[in-house]
């Protein structure tokens, strides 16, 4: 594809023309071309390795390019810093984070302003940082007196994007911002972004999630081995088959496009959790996986999912629970324990969990291997054909095996290098977190195919994703954790993103429909309950008994066709009035439960034997809309 031009603005605050960057034999930039508006968010893109990062530093003041220019407010632009860059007004939120994890929340989002001359006020720091994260909507879950080192990956993601607010920069630059993110993190920080740009400032905002770019931005960049290859083109005009194209320069399969296998009874169990507690974030984690089966652990950010499997995989001390893999019990206390009994275990921060950045390619992908051999040397060589065929089916190229630095290759083939290690000692179980944080989409398609072929050897396979349409996309099953506590176990068939979000709201999200249902249950003695209905179909998100006898045929979690239930009248009617059951042993009403902003957030039913006193309809539709106002 050709280069398309920018039609010529006069509102550009920035244009980086014929930018070029080396290292060592690597071009990672080849005179590549952005042009940046006031008010507008614009979309960076393109494939692993295609230079996004590296321009982004070049305009941020991280690196100094070999040739090119940089025109800022109309005026020639040279930096050598990143503090020229801040001077100018010029901020960029790092993909990996660079804060110092020995300060303070506090102290990190300031961080420009402590080699400052002058006094400095620890209560206006704290003051102006308080501002800050309310305005993230961060301000009762992020202490600000916390060590940055105690903080999860979405947590330390937050904190740079204050940083890089404190600075009231004209032009953010935000590089994967949404990669640690939940759903809602995710609406909270396009929120902030949209009013960033109503008030007149730039924002870059580079991205492997293409729906974000869709939803967010304004214009799209598209760079191709350093190249601009789509420049300024209104993000309305595209479709995503053209915007893959001009990424990828062919078009691309469907990448989720796959019969998502259906668990029976001949599939043998590869390994089974319960009641797995770990805390102080797993309570109660439950689930099994099944050989030749994908299981998702969904939940939002902080829910417990990485916590629960770093604790399977021996990296956290376990206070209660079992697990047996393929009927075996097992107690690994270490991760060394874990491999020996068959698992592998991709972590989530790949840069300090996953590589060794200044060993070799080779010797990385060889880690795993080197905890389980025995012997003397090394015996890297009963292991070369091994390497030859994953290094071919991930397509990474042989001759940069022996390449000195894990850090010269792009996330994406970090990430197949990753997760290569592993299929080398062909686990009975691999689990990923996270699995495609920070790639592109093409990395994207040859993970997940990876995935089907080693599950259809017989590997089960648990992926944590806090991007729930790659979750409800590659996933055959879906366990649902919130809070640390497994509240939902469904075939992802049954699922959508709603539907997955409401089941993986925090229990103190759930606390004003709880304390109804709970007060519906206690005045009639029957059973209050909120669910999601569609054409045949119930999904209980919360349920409160009083009377085990007045229950309505399925539990908090379940997922049941009408038929399935004891009020199967009641759920085909929906109606805000009372509906006896043919059986005459139940009588339900249901109301619609909506926000305030009209999205449907499910019913709430009240379910009671036929023997108790029936309460009025209307007082129970007052309830549930005084409710409704309060969401």
């Amino acid at each position: 594809m050709t280069i398309t031009e920018a039609q010529g603005r006069t509102d550009d605050i920035l244009s980086a023309v014929g930018i070029t960057k080396s290292f060592g034999r690597t071009r990672a930039l080849d005179g590549a071309s952005l042009r940046l508006g006031r008010g507008e968010i614009h979309a960076l893109i393109g494939a692993n390795g295609a230079g996004k990062s590296t321009l982004s530093k070049v305009i941020s003041g991280h690196l100094v390019p070999d040739a090119g220019e940089l025109i800022y407010q109309g005026a020639p632009l040279r930096l050598r810093s990143t503090r020229d860059a801040l001077d100018a007004g010029i901020a960029m939120v790092m993909q990996e984070t660079s804060l110092v994890p020995d300060l303070s929340v506090a102290e990190n989002i300031f961080l420009p302003e402590l080699a400052q001359p002058g006094r400095f006020s620890y209560a206006s720091l704290y003051r102006r940082g308080a501002d800050l994260l309310a305005t993230l909507g961060q301000q009762d879950v992020l202490a600000l007196d916390i060590k940055v080192r105690e903080l999860s990956a979405a947590q330390r993601q937050l904190v740079e994007i204050a940083k890089a607010l404190s600075v009231q920069a004209k032009l953010i630059i935000f590089d994967e911002p949404t990669a640690s993110l939940s759903p809602s993190e995710v609406e909270r920080l396009f929120d902030i972004m949209i009013r960033l740009r109503d008030q007149g400032s730039a924002l870059v905002f580079v991205s492997h999630r293409l729906e974000e770019v869709f939803d967010v931005t304004d214009h799209v960049t598209v760079l191709r081995e350093g190249r601009t290859v789509l420049a300024s083109h209104p993000t309305a005009n595209l479709s995503q088959g053209e915007l893959i194209r001009a990424m990828v320069g062919h078009d691309l399969a469907a990448i989720y496009e796959h019969p998502h296998v259906a668990v029976t009874p001949v599939m043998p169990v590869a390994l089974e959790v319960c009641g797995l507690s770990a805390p102080p974030l797993v309570h109660n984690v439950s689930f099994r996986v099944h050989e030749g089966e994908i299981l998702g652990l969904g939940g939002l950010v902080g829910a417990g999912r990485s916590e629960a499997v770093e604790a399977i995989f021996g990296l956290r001390p376990r206070s209660a629970g079992t697990m047996t893999m393929q009927g075996r019990l097992i107690d690994p206390r270490s991760p060394a324990e874990a491999v020996r009994a068959g698992m592998g275990f991709v972590a989530e921060d790949r840069r300090t969990q996953n590589i060794v950045p200044h060993l070799s390619v080779k010797e990385n992908l060889l880690l795993a291997h080197l905890g389980t051999h025995k012997g003397f040397g090394l015996g890297y060589r009963g292991r070369e054909r091994q390497i030859a065929v994953l290094l071919q089916s991930l397509g990474l190229p042989a001759d940069r095996l022996l390449d000195a630095n894990m850090l010269n290759f792009s996330g994406g083939m970090q990430q197949k290098i990753i997760i290569a290690r592993w299929l080398l000692l062909e686990p009975r179980v691999l689990i990923l977190d996270e699995p495609t944080k920070g790639v592109d989409i093409g990395t994207r398609a040859s993970i997940y195919a990876l995935l089907r072929d080693i599950t259809a050897k017989g590997t089960a396979v648990i992926v944590i994703s806090s991007d729930f349409e790659e979750l409800l996309g590659v996933a055959d099953r879906i366990v649902v954790i919130s809070d640390g506590i497994s509240v939902a176990n469904l075939p992802s068939a049954l699922l959508d993103k709603e539907k997955l979000t409401l089941l993986a709201a925090p229990r103190t999200s759930m606390a004003r429909n709880t304390a109804l249902l709970r007060e519906l249950s206690t005045e009639t003695g029957g059973t209050g309950f909120w669910a999601l209905l569609d054409a045949d179909r119930l999904i209980c998100l919360n349920l409160v008994t009083r009377d085990s006898g007045s229950g309505p045929g399925f539990a908090a979690g379940d997922a049941k066709t009408f038929g399935e239930t004891l009020i199967p009248q009641a759920l085909a009617r929906r109606a805000p009035t009372l509906v006896t059951e043919s059986s005459g042993s139940h009588t339900t009403m249901l109301c619609p439960l909506q926000s305030r902003r009209g999205h449907n957030l499910g019913w709430i039913g009240l379910t009671m034997t036929t023997a108790t006193k029936l309460p009025s309809p209307a007082s129970i539709q007052s309830r549930v809309a005084a409710l409704a106002d309060t969401l």
